[in-house]
């Protein structure tokens, strides 16, 4: 779900004030032709709800599963996604691009 980025992170502060655990997923480089530009923003609870968007749609499952890893053992990662990655291809990003998306727990 496309948000504005005022939306994303006021959602993050909310679910934390409500003792949510909080995951976000920043879009840090691209290259090529790529979905969304540097410094989208996708949120997630611990639950597995989220806000914003780091791919227009195409990678967001593998993102939020990767968020779960890193609201359990808070762990930031550092996760890439390209034309020429078969894991790309697999999620839906066939666009000529690539990504690299930095997944934080918010603490």
């Amino acid at each position: 779900m496309l948000a504005s980025d005022d939306d994303v992170l006021n959602s993050a502060l909310s679910w934390k004030s409500q003792g949510k655990k909080v995951a976000i997923a920043t879009v840090v480089e691209t290259w090529g032709s790529a979905p969304r530009p540097v410094g989208s923003h996708l949120v997630i609870d611990g639950e597995g709800n989220f806000l914003g968007s780091v791919s227009g749609g195409c990678v967001e499952g593998a993102v939020v599963a990767e968020a779960a890893e890193v609201i359990a053992d808070g762990k930031p990662r550092s996760i890439e996604f390209g034309v020429a990655d078969e894991t790309a291809w697999r999620v839906g990003l066939s666009c000529g691009g690539r990504i690299r998306v930095f997944v934080e727990r918010v603490d």
